[in-house]
This record gives structure tokens, sequence and C-alpha cells, in this order.
């Protein structure tokens, strides 16, 4: 196990490396300037000390080696353009735990009441509970998130008055956007479950631990849920990297002074530097989560070995 993920973890360096060398690249070949806009109207010395500043004066070969110097040594993403005086890492470090709380409190509901969902539709097939929970999973796919938080926004908020609509003042104010961000993880986990549960029903072991007598709790939770969660814990990946991707929209509709809004501007006005560190934070998240769901593997079912051999390499 430890020799596997050793290697896992050197190949996650490898492939976070290439990224990032990709994104600076890209980042570079858009054509314009990025500080065009901000010093346009600066003498010609001022527009000098900003383009030193920023490192803008060198090659691009040279701007690469500092950058990721500054990454290797002390994990240095460097200066925003658009907010001077702010580091990539500080705006990260106040910020993205507002984003990642409320990315995993919707994560935790759309896992747990997606999984929840999707054994009950697979063992009442053909009958209502199944036809209401695939209704959900429709409209989860469906309906876009946007659209449920503004839902959320005008009956649990303006007509009902239960939650705070806007703002970020603690747990309170972070029960709708989760909501508004865990319902398409519900139905895309309800529709998965409901699939693996209905596969799982009609094997012969199944049928085995039925003739034996084996009571109907063992049954369902040792030998259904425990092997048909597998295909969903498949995305759970994407699922964990979404924590900070699927809230940038959900953040600016209530007002959450999260990630998001870094993300959003940044790409508008070419702030290289901030591109590349929420690029940096989101890829990290979601190779590390890669290893993760292998983990995960093989603690739900003890057959699947964790071995750093070719296949699995």
């Amino acid at each position: 196990m430890l020799k596997y993920i050793f290697k896992r973890l050197i190949y996650m360096v490898f492939t976070l490396w290439v990224i990032i060398t990709i994104t600076f690249v890209l980042m570079h070949a858009i054509p314009g300037d990025p500080l065009g806009d901000k010093v346009e109207k600066l003498n010609e010395q001022v527009k000098q000390n900003y383009y030193e500043k920023y490192g803008l004066n060198k090659s691009l070969p040279e701007q690469y080696v500092y950058y990721l110097k500054g990454i290797v040594t002390h994990f240095d993403l460097g200066e925003s353009f658009d907010h001077p005086g702010r580091t990539v890492k500080d705006i990260i470090v106040k910020n993205a735990p507002i984003s990642a709380k409320i990315g995993a409190e919707g994560l935790v509901l759309g896992v747990t009441l997606g999984i929840a969902l999707g054994v009950i539709a697979a063992f009442n097939r053909g009958r209502y509970p199944d036809y209401i929970v695939m209704v959900i999973a429709l409209l989860g796919v469906a309906i876009p998130g946007f659209v449920f938080a503004a839902l959320l926004q005008f009956f649990f908020g303006f007509k009902l008055k239960w939650f705070p609509i806007q703002g970020y003042e603690g747990f309170k104010y972070t029960i709708l956007p989760a909501i508004a961000l865990g319902l398409r993880s519900v139905a895309v986990y309800a529709r998965y479950m409901r699939s693996s549960t209905l596969d799982v029903i009609n094997q012969d072991y199944i049928l085995t631990a039925k003739a034996k007598g084996v009571s109907d709790i063992s049954l369902v939770w040792k030998h259904i849920i425990r092997n048909a969660i597998l295909p969903a814990i498949t995305i759970l990946g994407p699922q964990i990297a979404m924590i900070f991707t699927g809230a940038f929209v959900i953040e600016t509709i209530f007002s959450i002074p999260g990630f998001g809004q870094y993300y959003v501007t940044s790409v508008s006005s070419k702030d290289y530097m901030m591109i590349m560190g929420q690029t940096i934070l989101i890829s990290a998240l979601y190779i590390f989560s890669l290893l993760i769901v292998d983990i995960i593997y093989g603690l739900v079912d003890p057959r699947i070995r964790v071995q750093g051999n070719k296949d699995r390499g």
C-alpha cells in the first residue's frame, strides 16, 4: 500500500507539473497585455516599474523558470494583477475555505441522499418510490443549479424567511447554497446507485446468501450496498474537485465572498497569476481525490488489492 501511494504521489507531482506548464503557455499565448488597461495612463518609467515588479519584462522561459522556482521553494504563487499588494496565496487562504465549506456540505448532502434514494428506488423498482426518485433525478440533471438557487431564495428565504438569502456570517448562510449545489449530486448518485443496486440484486451470490438464511439487514448492507456502491465511488473524484468549481455561480447568486468571484474576474481581466493559482489548486485537488478514491475502493471491498503493479500503475 505504501509503495503504491508513493508511486502515485510521484505521478501526481509530474501530472501537476504538466498542467502548470500547459496553463502557463496558454495564458501567455492569449493576445493582449494583462497590464495594458491598468498602466495605460502612467508615464513610461512607472510602466516599466510595473512590468519589472511582475516579471513581465523578462523572456517567457525566464518567467516560467522564475514561477516554478517560487512554487517549489516557498509555494509562492505570485501577486495578483487585479489586487495589488495581495498575493494569490493569501487570497486562496482567505477565500478558498468559504467555498470549500459550501462545496463540502453540498457534496455530503448529494452523496448521502443520492445513495439512499438510489437504493430505495432499486428495491421498489416499478413502483411509486422508484418513479418519484427518477423524477427527482431527471429534474436534478435537467435544471441548472442557479435556477434551484433562485427558487430556494424565493420560497425559503423571501416567502418563509427561514434562511438568509445573501451574505456569509455563519452556518445558517450556507444551508441554501449547499442544497442548491448538492441537488445535482443527488440526481447523479441516485441514478448510479439505482442501476448498480439492480445489477447486484440479480447476482448469484445474493441468491446464495438468501438461501443460507442471511438476515435482511446483513444482506442489504454487507452484500448489496457494499458491492453496489463501488461504481458510485468512481465519480467521487470529479465530485470532490467540484467543491470549488461548482460553487462559482452559486456564490454569486448568494453574494458569498468565496473563491468564485476571483475565478470569474481573473479570466476576464487576464490576471495570469490568479488563473495559474486557481488552476494549480483545483488540479491538485482533483488529482489527489483520484488517489483517495482508489484507497476507498480497497476499504469498501477487501477483494480489491491496491498494488503498484503494471495493471494498477
